[in-house]
């Protein structure tokens, strides 16, 4: 069993075709669509509220034991969840979520602290993004003529123009879309990033094996460095062409090697590394 966690803004069904592969080689596949949007499990602080609902996830599932797979934000609530249940977890993959620590934390820190976060943090685009259109269409429009949005799959593209919007409720007429994941909420989780997370894991440790998968242009693996997050996974850290959102843009080859790091992990101890 796959228990995957999506990325900020991105709901799960728009990474069906990587689910569709890990089906095709035999796994059950659990997935919640939208983090933050219960109001049952809030954005808060280090992300409390949605780890919780990945550990009711987790609960509810039958198998012992899973494998947590999680794509940037839903990465980091992978760890914060194993350490939760760490008897569940047969092992984790995460993809593109780097580890922030030391002085990089410390800086997060105070930023937070001071209530600077919208201002310098990945939340300000989100308040700023465009979330309606007039049709279908107009979505599909909007995203395919972004650069970042060329990149991507065409069958990821279309499951996010499908999935990704919903019926506008101002909408009278019906036929008005908007983003399903809210903006506002995409705002939220960028402003309460956890920043500690090596002392979480230090205090609370997963009970699974870690590998991290990264982009070789991604942005995100050059502002923060994989130095923190070689050491939790132990060196276990491959890459994949591509950018932050490389499951998006070669999902094939990422569902692949989600496969084969899970294959290592379950391996004796000297065949994983």
């Amino acid at each position: 069993m796959i228990v995957f966690s999506h990325a900020n803004s991105y709901g799960a069904a728009t990474y069906r075709r990587l689910f569709d592969n890990w089906r095709g080689a035999g796994h059950e596949v659990a997935a919640i669509e939208h983090f933050g949007h219960d109001a049952r499990y809030p954005v808060d602080r280090r992300w409390q509220g949605m780890t919780r609902q990945l550990t009711a996830l987790i609960d509810s599932l039958a198998p012992p034991e899973v494998w947590l797979v999680g794509h940037s934000m839903g990465g980091y609530l992978s760890l914060l969840a194993a350490g939760q249940r760490p008897r569940r977890v047969r092992g984790i993959v995460v993809l593109d979520a780097p580890i922030i620590h030391g002085w990089k934390s410390g800086l997060v820190g105070v930023v937070k602290a001071t209530g600077q976060m919208t201002r310098v943090s990945p939340a300000a685009g989100a308040l700023r993004r465009r979330d309606r259109w007039p049709d279908m269409q107009g979505v599909r429009s909007h995203f395919a003529a972004k650069p970042m949005f060329a990149r991507w799959h065409p069958e990821m593209l279309d499951d996010y123009v499908r999935h990704g919007t919903e019926p506008d409720p101002a909408d009278a007429a019906g036929t008005a879309r908007r983003l399903s994941f809210r903006p506002e909420i995409e705002a939220e989780i960028y402003s309460t990033v956890p920043h500690r997370l090596v002392p979480y894991l230090r205090s609370h440790p997963p009970g699974g094996p870690i590998a991290f998968i990264a982009g070789t242009r991604s942005r995100e693996v050059r502002q923060v460095g994989l130095a923190a997050t070689a050491r939790v996974c132990q060196g276990r850290v491959s890459w994949i062409e591509g950018t932050h959102l490389f499951p998006f843009e070669r999902p094939d080859e990422t569902a692949a090697a989600v496969l084969d790091w899970m294959a290592r992990l379950a391996a004796p101890a000297s065949a994983a590394a």
